[in-house]
């Protein structure tokens, strides 16, 4: 019985032993494939990966300006925009646009310029032929929606601390475009129901500021707007002219 056990131990133990030795190139073969299945694997999430940020970085090749943390707007004008929610109630067809529009970065040094890239102006000076476009000027701490036009010197015209601020420096200019946005009256600061107004900038405490355009002696003039200011400010003149009722806010569409 003796002998029967330990021929049994070693039968056992040398059938353990074939079977990694016979079952050994089988086992090799196994890893190598286990390898390749893995390499495969991540070469395919790697050739799927760059695909994806290909396509996210080449699927808006327009930049937009926009106005975000006042701290990094001081000289340059850039960074995130204002999160502006547009109202449940107004339906629209169209794509929804940067808060801020697409610009035309400017500086009073620079010519002004062309009508192919300025577009159409959405109003005229007191002369019923110079023609006035809207846009932001870039100033310590603060962007303040302006008048612009090429017979100004400078281009620039900033209502500001109860005059007609001539700004120096630099300014961005906002081609308006009739079949995206609109002027919409208002009163009081009010933004109308429903609408989303294109934002101009914003001052030192971080108050949004938006584009308006108020009648000064029969004469359309655009200028700033915002709810904490309860009306608009729009320079003429010479001067600030507050008109706090019937005035417009430009809004898209």
């Amino acid at each position: 019985m003796a002998p029967n056990r330990r021929k049994s131990v070693d039968s056992s133990s040398s059938s353990s032993s074939d079977s990694s030795r016979g079952g050994g190139k089988k086992y090799k073969k196994k890893e190598k494939k286990d390898k390749k299945d893995k390499k495969e694997k991540k070469d395919k999430n790697s050739s799927s990966g760059h695909n994806y940020l290909t396509t996210t970085h080449g699927s808006n090749p327009q930049a937009h300006m926009s106005f975000g943390d006042q701290k990094h707007q001081e000289g340059i004008h850039s960074g995130d925009a204002f999160s502006h929610p547009p109202p449940p109630s107004y339906s629209s067809t169209h794509q929804a646009a940067p808060p801020s529009g697409y610009r035309l970065p400017l500086t009073t040094t620079a010519p002004f310029p062309d009508p192919s890239q300025a577009g159409q102006p959405p109003f005229y000076d007191a002369d019923g032929v110079s023609p006035v476009f809207i846009g932001s000027a870039l100033l310590d701490g603060s962007v303040h929606p302006c008048k612009i036009g090429p017979h100004l010197q400078p281009f620039a015209s900033v209502p500001y601390g109860g005059a007609e601020y001539g700004h120096h420096g630099r300014f961005d200019l906002l081609p308006f475009r009739p079949d995206q946005m609109e002027f919409v009256h208002t009163s009081h600061g009010v933004i109308p129901p429903g609408r989303r107004p294109v934002e101009g900038g914003y001052e030192e405490d971080g108050n949004k500021l938006y584009h308006a355009v108020a009648v000064v002696n029969g004469v359309k003039v655009p200028g700033k707007t915002g709810e904490h200011l309860r009306g608009s400010r729009v320079a003429f003149g010479g001067a600030e002219h507050e008109i706090d009722n019937n005035y417009e806010i430009l809004c898209w569409k």
